[in-house]
This record gives C-alpha cells, sequence and structure tokens, in this order.
C-alpha cells in the first residue's frame, strides 16, 4: 500500500497554506492554533522537509512546500466533485418544485400518494406560484413551466400538452350528450379566464367566437357575455363544476372531471393549448433525484386518467 500521512494532517497543511495563517486554518477547521501546528509537524516529519518557513514573519511556504500545495489543494477540490457526484446520483432527501398554482392543485398534488409508494425516500417540497422561479439561483430544483414552446436556457422535457375544450357541469346543460351550437352556449351563462394580455393565441371566448364564425353561420358575440371572470384559472374550474357556468378550460386540468361525469364537453370545437416542460439545471448536483422524478412524472403524463384513479 501507498505509504500516505493522515488525512487530518494534510487538511491542516492545505488549509494553512491556502491562508498562510495557522490561526485562520484553526478558525477554518475549527480547532486551535496549537493543533494545526502540531499536524503540520507530523507532516514534515512524513515528508522530511520543512514545509513552511515560520521566522521571520510573515509565514511562507518552502520550496517543498510549494511544491506540495497544489497537488493537496487540488486533490481535495477533486474528493469534494466527487463526492458531491455521488451524492447526486443517489435518490433521496429532499427536492423543491416549482409549478403553476392550477398544474400543482389538479395534477401534481393529487398524484403524490403514487410518488411517496414509489420513492418513500426522497421528499418534494411543492411551491406553487405563478412567477417564474430562478432554478440557476437555487429558487428550486425543478420547474414545470406552461408555455407554447420549450423555453430556453436550461434542460426541458415536454411531459404532456393540453387542449382547451369548452366544457360545463351537468347540472347546468343536462345530461344529453348532444353538442350545443354557439347559439345555444350564448342562453346559459359563460365563465371567463383572465389571460397575459400578450398572449394573442390565449384560450379566450373571444378567439373560440373568431374560429367558431369559420365553421358556423350564425354565431353570437360571445365574447361581450361572460357572466364570471377570474383571473385565477382554478377559481374558474370550480366555478364550472360547481355548474355556475360554461367555460373553455385545459383537458389536462379537469381530466378527472371529465372522466368522471362531474364535467363534459359540450361543444366539438377546441383551442390548442400550451406544453408542460419539467426543466432543471443539467448541472445540478442532485441530478440522480431529480431524474427520478422527471421518469416518475413522464409516466403520470403517459396515462393520465389511468392513473390518476387509482390514487386514494
Amino acid at each position: 500500500m501507498r505509504q500516505l500521512p493522515p488525512l487530518t494532517e494534510l487538511r491542516a497543511f492545505e488549509a494553512a497554506a491556502r491562508h498562510l495563517s495557522f490561526k485562520k486554518a484553526a478558525a477554518e477547521l475549527y480547532v486551535t492554533p496549537t493543533a494545526i501546528s502540531h499536524q503540520i509537524k507530523l507532516l514534515e516529519r512524513h515528508c522530511g522537509r520543512d514545509l513552511f518557513r515560520r521566522r521571520p514573519r510573515p509565514l511562507k511556504l518552502t520550496a517543498a512546500g510549494e511544491f506540495l500545495f497544489p497537488t493537496v489543494r487540488d486533490g481535495f477540490a477533486n474528493f469534494a466533485n466527487a463526492l458531491q457526484k455521488v451524492r447526486g446520483s443517489a435518490v433521496g432527501g429532499r427536492l423543491r418544485i416549482t409549478a403553476t398554482n392550477a398544474f400543482a392543485a389538479r395534477w401534481l398534488v393529487p398524484r403524490l400518494p403514487k410518488w411517496r409508494e414509489a420513492h418513500p425516500r426522497l421528499k418534494l417540497d411543492i411551491l406553487g406560484t405563478d412567477h417564474v422561479l430562478d432554478l440557476a439561483a437555487g429558487d428550486a430544483d425543478i420547474a414545470i413551466r406552461y408555455a407554447r414552446q420549450p423555453p430556453a436556457g436550461t434542460k426541458s422535457i415536454e411531459l404532456t400538452r393540453d387542449t382547451f375544450r369548452v366544457v360545463a357541469s351537468p347540472k347546468l346543460v343536462g345530461s344529453s350528450d348532444k353538442s350545443l351550437s354557439p347559439a345555444e352556449l350564448a342562453s346559459f351563462p359563460l365563465i371567463e379566464i383572465e389571460w397575459p394580455l400578450g398572449d394573442r393565441a390565449a384560450p379566450t371566448w373571444q378567439r373560440w367566437q373568431a374560429k367558431a364564425r369559420q365553421r358556423f353561420k350564425r354565431v353570437p358575440d360571445l365574447a361581450r357575455l361572460p357572466n364570471l371572470a377570474f383571473r385565477e384559472e382554478l377559481h374558474a374550474i370550480e366555478a364550472a363544476i360547481a355548474g355556475q357556468g360554461i367555460a373553455i378550460c385545459s383537458d389536462v386540468l379537469v381530466a378527472p372531471e371529465l372522466a368522471s361525469g362531474a364535467l363534459k364537453e359540450v361543444s366539438k370545437l377546441t383551442l390548442p393549448g400550451y406544453g408542460f416542460y419539467l426543466m432543471y439545471v443539467p448541472a445540478h448536483p442532485r441530478v440522480g433525484s431529480i431524474e427520478a422524478f422527471s421518469e416518475w412524472a413522464r409516466s403520470m403524463s403517459r396515462n393520465p386518467i389511468i392513473e390518476l384513479s387509482g390514487v386514494d
């Protein structure tokens, strides 16, 4: 076996050589300056050479110390990097995940029992917010972003893509499977969801109306008719489920209600939606845990209704 000095001696030398101070090295390693001096004397005895010139002050490295220091310094850096990668590849600990309020509440949270079954050692902190958090700054480990195109800057995986459908509760429109014409829709309360003004392709009643006029001869001015308007998508969905009006909703977010019959699609005319993109920094130190969550989320997206129906 190679004859190597104890790690404590090398740590003391590396810190003292970096600071050129036994006192600062001692503070960094939470020991006394006397302990640092003792460890370095043991290392000098092992090397058979002085590593520091202690007199006259300030402290300086000898030629032997200058030769040894870069190797020891780089060795500790390599140890730290290797350990970080090993820790990152292990699936355990805690991940912070940011998603829109609507996606977190209606897609992610109901599936968490399935996550706990698959990965009981990896805990999740769910940060529901419609603000874009900075992954590079460490505000979160994973972001699930809602966008037309893959956001730039970090690694992204499209989990799923939604379609906007005109939906209503049978309590409001009845149980018939017959689609409602635009004129028939106008006889019911309509629910509007506020979208950013800059999004010209937003799934609003105005855009649905414009598309309907390409297919139907008689289309009322539905954009002027909504009785209820909500800034929060979650509130609009709950109002539709309660039978308070007809809404244009993401089929990803109302999938459970469409499957159970609590909501029904009342028009065949749909609007294209957005992608749900899972994003993270490629060089993240916990990439193993992130990849485990990514694979789980993709598996949940492949069979959304079947998987969700199994959640307690």
